[in-house]
């Protein structure tokens, strides 16, 4: 007896619409592997109907007052901890994360970010005006940039879609967002609660796939292009961009190097590290996969490591024992898998290594070892519970093999010796690095990294500033 799947729809101009020539794609809940829903496959059309929203209700948005953008942002963050469980579940059933962490993990942090930028839009610095030629001042405006083109990934649909509306609107900008085409559900009811607060344009959602994105980077009317996605997509835009100059943001892949020295203490870092490294199902651009440990405690560090692997747990949502759910779709399960199909013969699985279950998509906590720097598996993104380990003899060698990969976002050093940490710090090629730590994150922070991880930053006053632009202005004082 067949279900009939929830139906998602659009939201162009204050307004919920199927895509304008009926096409759907289903959408999978990726704990049972089937549909639950039917998402528009939004076209040409659906993509110009948006951005004439978003250009038609730009000029309003802009002459708010920054008074004005933060009350509606303080609104919306007011409504997301009102309409948290209905969040929770959208998100869950999208993702299949675990329910507690989901509520205890992702929304308050997402209603802290959006008052974060709801301040942020009251406090842009800049340099004072004066004259810096005789009889003439200048003054320097910042100005939002116009419209604004999102593309967020399935990995953190809710979240990432807060990193990327919150800074724009703030600053006075329109957006066209694009959810992944795995994990619209919770996009959709972003769209129904901010609809209730912002003027009708000021927030658009299409969903699709990606040439909907394609359309939308091509489109002649944004401004902007944003996104958070793979390095290959993050190049696709760029270079779509690049066709009429449209500013880029981009929020790329990662292979974050962990670099333990022999003085760590090995109990509190495997804790730490096991958790930062299969939160999520590793499904993270942050996550701790890469560790790089002093050869002197190699074999105590696998064992612990290889142990935490085995206590941790994946499974249902409603599970509360439950670290992480599945990955979110069959595409990554197969990436995955074949990664560790690949590994070369002087690898060794120290634990999981496997799928779980013959339902829904999910995969064993799984720590390899034995590994050299060329290894596919050290260079290339995974992006799954697998947590790799590598030795280094010195500290010259862990810098080298830690900046040795085309990514650069994040990293941390695991250390008692402060200096040490100093120095290692300087000399990580990483947009961020954590000591003693991996993956917390704070809104006055910026998040963003180097070389193929992308440019631009995400939270902090430099997220904001993203989204604005600079105008000098002069003015005689003669006239």
């Amino acid at each position: 007896m067949s279900t009939e799947l929830r139906r998602l729809r659009n939201y162009i101009g204050g307004e919920f619409r199927d895509a304008a020539d009926g096409r759907t794609t289903e959408v999978v809940n990726p704990v049972t592997g089937e549909a639950y829903a039917t998402a528009p496959l939004s076209g040409q059309a659906d993509v110009d109907a948006a951005m004439a929203a978003a250009a038609e209700a730009f000029p309003g948005w802009r002459d708010t007052t920054p008074a004005e953008r933060q009350k509606a942002l303080l609104k919306v963050a007011d409504a997301f901890e009102e309409r948290a469980e209905e969040l929770i579940a959208a998100e869950v059933e999208n993702t299949g994360k675990p329910i507690g962490l989901t509520r205890t993990e992702e929304i308050p942090p997402m209603v802290d970010q959006i008052r974060f930028f709801a301040g942020a839009a009251r406090m842009l610095e800049g340099r004072s005006a004066g004259e810096y030629m005789e009889g003439l001042t200048s003054i320097v405006r910042r100005e939002p940039v116009g419209v604004c083109a999102q593309v967020a990934p399935w990995n953190y649909p809710m979240m990432m879609a807060v990193w990327k509306f919150a800074p724009a609107i703030a600053a006075g900008n329109t957006v066209v967002l694009k959810p992944s085409d795995t994990t619209p559900a919770s996009t959709v009811l972003l769209a129904e609660i901010l609809g209730s607060v912002l003027p009708r344009g000021v927030f658009n959602v299409i969903c699709g796939d990606r040439d909907t994105g394609r359309m939308m980077v091509e489109h002649e009317t944004p401004a902007m292009a944003s996104i958070t996605g793979s390095v290959r997509a993050g190049m696709q835009v760029a270079e779509a961009a690049s066709k009429d100059l449209k500013r880029v943001h981009l929020e790329l892949g990662g292979k974050a190097p962990v670099v333990v020295f022999e003085d760590t203490d090995i109990a509190k870092a495997v804790e730490d590290i096991s958790v930062a490294g299969f939160f999520n199902a590793g499904q993270d651009c942050t996550a701790a996969t890469r560790v790089l440990v002093h050869e002197s405690i190699h074999d105590e560090f696998v064992s612990a490591l290889a142990q935490a692997a085995a206590d941790t747990k994946t499974g249902l949502p409603d599970d509360e024992d439950v670290l992480f759910g599945p990955l979110n779709n069959p595409h990554q399960l197969k990436q995955v898998e074949g990664f560790i199909e690949r590994l070369p013969a002087h690898a060794r699985v120290e634990a999981g290594g496997k799928r779980v279950g013959d339902q829904g998509f999910f995969y064993a906590p799984t720590v390899v070892s034995g590994l050299k720097q060329d290894d596919e598996i050290i260079q290339k993104e995974v992006f799954g519970p697998v947590i790799t380990v590598q030795t280094f003899a010195d500290e010259d060698q862990a810098v080298e093999y830690a900046n040795g990969v085309e990514y650069a976002l994040a990293s941390s050093v695991w250390t008692k010796d402060h200096s040490r940490a100093m120095r290692m710090s300087k000399k990580l090629d990483f947009g961020c690095v954590w000591i003693n730590t991996h993956i917390p994150l704070v809104a006055e922070m910026p998040h963003g990294g180097f070389k193929k991880s992308g440019y631009g930053k995400d939270l902090s006053g430099y997220g904001f500033e993203d989204y604005t632009r600079i105008k000098h202005v002069m003015t005689s004082l003669d006239a």
